[in-house]
């Protein structure tokens, strides 16, 4: 059995609190794509987590965890982050950790180039804004591994005569590249091939063939939970292009991310802020620069946890998320956050889009065109009373569960799963007609 969690927006949904309820049930957590780019928190005993490369099931002392061949890797990333969980009291997650030899490296240098583009791009865009890259690497990776000049984790682990060697080989003619695209800049590549030469004896233990080892799973019949990075509307393809991450952030991307087969795919988890936000540049139709927006920010404490940067905030977006469905496929869905709503008199959803008088059919791949829509909106009666204390689904009040029912019935996915709060016991699970 393999289901999977994915953003539904444009990410920071709370996909790490959902691994987190259902990691207890499953044998393997898998992440498909991106790197230390992305960011998870996860409450527990009232210790807050932050995982960005790492697996949110680490949490959970019985589970496997697996970061797969479609994620771009970091390696000094991946120790630091380990070594801040278990400084935080996270135990035995050395033996439960593994991460792919196909995964391809993220150098520091990566890192070096991925401002360098930014300014580049910001320079290029038509409307003088930057894309928002996290700073990371990331992006630069992908480059690399598209135009086939990026070295992978099974380059750098070879003991055969001479491998060493030709790892150096292919780093230098890498840096060099870099440098003669982004005019020479100083780089002590010696410097990073003498850690990386230390780094990949402490990497070694975790180093698995990743093919292998899902497919071993699955014929064992081990339950495994993908979890995504990012969202769908941060998607190369689908997403609101060029603001986007490098990788396939939907179902696409943890099929060859892992190396599932579609039809082993169970169920997809979709995960829905109860209103809308994104960080970075890019046009967001139903954006509230008002008080609204402030008010949605402050309640929600709306920060980024990889970069700390203030999220844009806006009503529920109905568009996006009808969309979003359409590629993903949700079979049924986690919305997180309602609690921030609670003291809206009214609220309102983002329903359609309009440019110049005329009604689009679906999201509009055009960001010239999505920059200029108006957002037609439904208005619905807010609940005005605390909800972060009720345990169970039948408890909300029936303004908030009209809300969801508006959801439900617009996108027609059943809701699954409410938040109500911060803490992982507040989630609310509703049981689902067969």
């Amino acid at each position: 059995m393999v289901n999977v969690v994915l953003g539904t927006q444009w990410g920071d949904e709370g996909k790490g609190k959902l691994v987190d309820l259902l990691v207890g049930k499953y044998d393997v957590v898998a992440r498909s794509a991106g790197g230390n780019n992305a960011g998870h928190t996860i409450i527990v005993d009232n210790v807050k987590y932050d995982f960005h490369m790492l697996p949110s099931g680490l949490v959970n002392p019985n589970c496997l965890n697996l970061i797969g061949n479609g994620v771009v890797f970091h390696a000094p990333s991946f120790f630091k982050e380990l070594e801040n969980l278990e400084q935080k009291g996270l135990t035995n997650a050395r033996g439960r950790l593994f991460v792919s030899s196909r995964a391809h490296l993220v150098f520091d240098f990566h890192q070096r180039t991925d401002k360098l583009r930014e300014a580049e791009l910001t320079v290029a865009s038509q409307d003088g804004k930057n894309i928002g890259t996290t700073g990371k690497g990331i992006g630069p990776t992908y480059s690399t591994k598209a135009s086939r000049s990026g070295l992978r984790i099974h380059h750098l682990m070879c003991d055969r005569p001479g491998a060493w060697e030709e790892f150096e080989t292919k780093y230098r003619r890498l840096l060099k590249t870099r440098q003669q695209r982004y005019g020479d800049f100083e780089y002590d590549g010696d410097a990073e091939l003498a850690q990386y030469k230390k780094l990949r004896e402490q990497l070694r233990p975790f180093v698995v063939d990743s093919v292998d080892f899902i497919h071993k799973a699955m014929k064992e019949n081990k339950k495994i939970l993908v979890e995504g990075a990012n969202a769908l509307m941060l998607d190369i393809d689908f997403g609101t292009y060029p603001y986007v991450t490098s990788s396939s952030t939907g179902i696409g991307g943890v099929l060859t991310g892992l190396g599932i087969p579609p039809r082993c795919i169970d169920e997809i988890y979709g995960v829905v802020k109860a209103y809308t936000t994104r960080v970075g540049e890019g046009p967001f139709p139903t954006e509230q620069l008002n008080e609204y927006g402030e008010k949605l920010q402050d309640i929600g404490a709306e920060f980024g946890v990889t970069t700390g940067r203030k999220r844009r905030c806006g009503w529920l977006d109905l568009v996006v998320l009808k969309y979003s469905t359409l590629i993903n496929g949700y079979t049924s869905l986690n919305i997180t956050k309602l609690d921030v709503l609670s003291t809206f008199k009214e609220i309102k959803i983002g329903v359609k889009y309009r440019l110049d008088g005329e009604e689009l059919s679906l999201f509009p791949e055009d960001l010239s065109v999505l920059a200029n829509v108006e957002v037609e909106y439904v208005t619905l009666p807010g609940w005005e009373q605390d909800i972060t204390k009720i345990s169970t689904y039948e408890e909300l009040p029936e303004n908030a569960k009209k809300y969801l029912k508006f959801i439900e019935d617009f996108v027609e996915v059943p809701i699954r799963w409410v938040g109500t709060g911060p803490g992982r016991e507040s989630m609310l699970y509703r049981e689902l007609a067969n």
